[in-house]
């Protein structure tokens, strides 16, 4: 059974992101009206908590960190800036929050070094510890991380994508089995941190750490238009990856490779031509594929004819604009001043 019920955010402009926490109860949006809107949706209701202000443009995504870590949001913007937000009480910096200082957010952490607008940011599997990819239109990826004294070093890929980085998303991290999975996934008993990333180069392209850097362990070069988001599926299991990802060609592959018998990546093409297609996310098992379009969110299913089927396919506003966006929890579409969509299954 699918329900769709709608939230009223109160955003002034078109909606770019909105991602739910670890525990799928707290909803955070962010839109052209430069604003951050956290709300809680347990118990079926929908009520504002936070209204954060700190960035000075477009506000383009969000991401949660574990809860491991506390109550961390990261944002970023068309400001150049990457901003950590964290739930706390009202020392150091001013807090943000409701009227009436329910929830208050500040932020711990500016990162500031990137020349464009910075469009994407992930935080890793906690297992790696307090890290954070951002990817910005300067063609480059930056590595923020803490060991939680409040000092953050970071760590700048160049050039990983000379027109601009569109998307990332982190392999999970599986610790090897055997000593025979030393290969692929290190001689130290660790795996070996992954992400991948798309941009405007139409590439996409796979990294993994390296004494102490980030070098390219392969790329992807199927799409031939800008790639608009990448996502690592959740996996059980050691030797098999999946990663979907989507492009303005219209297209939305899945690409995965069984490291056991190669390090070469199979790709098979979901449904047809997809209008303005904008992000991809897996489930939490990573089995379900959800898409959105401009005009829709779809579900896709790996059938037992190697094909995806489609689930279900539920209408959102015909006057959507924007960029839509879907997280693994609960799906949600974006891109009306406003509302958004959210869909639970």
């Amino acid at each position: 059974m699918t329900q769709i019920n709608a939230i009223d955010t109160g955003h002034e402009e078109i909606i770019h992101d909105a991602q739910l926490d670890y525990y799928g109860i707290r909803l955070a949006t962010c839109s052209s009206d430069k604003s951050i809107k956290i709300f809680d949706v347990s118990n079926s209701q929908q009520r504002l908590i936070a209204e954060l202000k700190g960035h000075e443009g477009p506000v383009w995504q969000l991401s949660w960190s574990h809860p491991t870590f506390g109550s961390l949001l990261a944002s970023c913007s068309y400001d150049r800036k990457v901003l950590i937000w964290k739930e706390t009480t009202p020392t150091g910096l001013p807090p943000q929050s409701n009227p009436t200082g329910a929830t208050q957010y500040s932020v711990i952490y500016e990162h500031e070094r990137h020349t464009s607008s910075v469009n994407t940011v992930a935080w890793a599997p906690y297992e790696y510890g307090l890290m954070l990819a951002c990817g910005s239109s300067d063609g480059s990826i930056s590595i923020l991380s803490s060991t939680g004294d409040g000092k953050w070093t970071t760590r700048k890929v160049p050039d990983c994508h000379p027109p601009g980085v569109n998307a990332l998303s982190w392999a999970p991290a599986v610790l090897p089995q055997s000593s025979d999975d030393a290969g692929v996934q290190g001689t130290t008993g660790e795996p070996v941190k992954r992400f991948v990333s798309g941009g405007c180069d139409c590439l996409i392209r796979i990294w993994k750490e390296q004494d102490d850097g980030w070098v390219e362990e392969t790329h992807l070069d199927q799409h031939n238009d800008w790639v608009r988001d990448v996502a690592w599926a959740p996996t059980f299991s050691f030797h098999k990856d999946k990663i979907a990802s989507c492009s303005q060609d219209g297209n939305v592959y899945v690409f995965t490779r069984d490291t056991r018998l190669s390090n070469n990546w199979e790709c098979i093409t979901i449904g047809t031509h997809f209008n303005d297609v904008w992000s991809v996310s897996w489930s939490l098992t990573g089995d379900i594929l959800a898409v959105a379009a401009a005009d829709k969110v779809s579900l896709w299913k790996l059938g037992l004819d190697g094909k995806y089927q489609c689930l279900t396919t539920p209408q959102t506003s015909s006057t959507s604009t924007g960029s839509p966006s879907v997280n693994s929890t609960m799906e949600s579409t974006t891109g009306e001043s406003g509302n958004i969509p959210v869909m639970a299954t």
